[in-house]
């Protein structure tokens, strides 16, 4: 049983730099907690509709950059972390644009992907089964409880626990019964951890 990877699923939208806060830090814990770190990429607007936020952003800006995260998810799953980080990137490290397919496919491409592949990716955007994809997401984020992002969801004595907001990752190590060693772990039980 030791053995097995936890699941934690992480609900997050690019909009949100306390995503990438979070974001960063449970990539780096995800083997120190033996964690199976499940990205989530959600749309904000939608959970503040589903809530009731009467001043929700209807613009918010993140909905083409969103459907394409989903889109890689679908097709490449193993790429959604590095492209997530180059459109975080991009967004509140570099000042541009994520919101223009032009901008989309430098990330992409930045990320890994051939500029084949991104336009691929890009193109299927627009099909009913990625929009389908992120409605879905967004939803299980709010049948979770999500009333914001970042929401992680996790299971702890068999029973589906949610957190909100980049502040409680202290608290998560707590319940999960695991080690907060900060941000950006250095050691754990006396062995070098890697740092980003």
């Amino acid at each position: 049983m030791a053995g097995l990877r936890r699941k934690l699923e992480f609900f997050y939208d690019l909009l949100s730099p306390y995503c990438w806060l979070s974001f960063e830090v449970l990539c780096r814990y995800r083997n120190i907690w033996n964690i199976n770190l499940q990205l989530r990429p959600t749309f904000l607007a939608g959970i503040m509709k589903d809530t009731n936020v009467e001043e929700y952003m209807k613009d918010i800006g993140s909905l083409d950059a969103m459907r394409f995260l989903c889109s890689v998810e679908m097709e490449n799953p193993e790429m959604l972390e590095k492209v997530s980080r180059e459109l975080w990137m991009r967004i509140w490290s570099q000042d541009e644009d994520i919101t223009e397919p032009k901008s989309i496919l430098i990330a992409a491409e930045k990320a890994g992907f051939s500029e084949e592949q991104a336009e691929f990716l890009l193109k299927k955007c627009s099909t009913e089964e990625v929009k389908k994809k992120l409605r879905d997401t967004t939803t299980a984020a709010c049948r979770h409880g999500a009333f914001g992002l970042p929401t992680i969801v996790f299971n702890v004595n068999k029973k589906s626990q949610m957190l909100f907001g980049s502040d409680k990752l202290e608290l998560l190590a707590h319940l999960i019964g695991e080690q907060w060693l900060g941000p950006v772990p250095k050691t754990v039980k006396g062995k070098q951890t890697l740092r980003k």
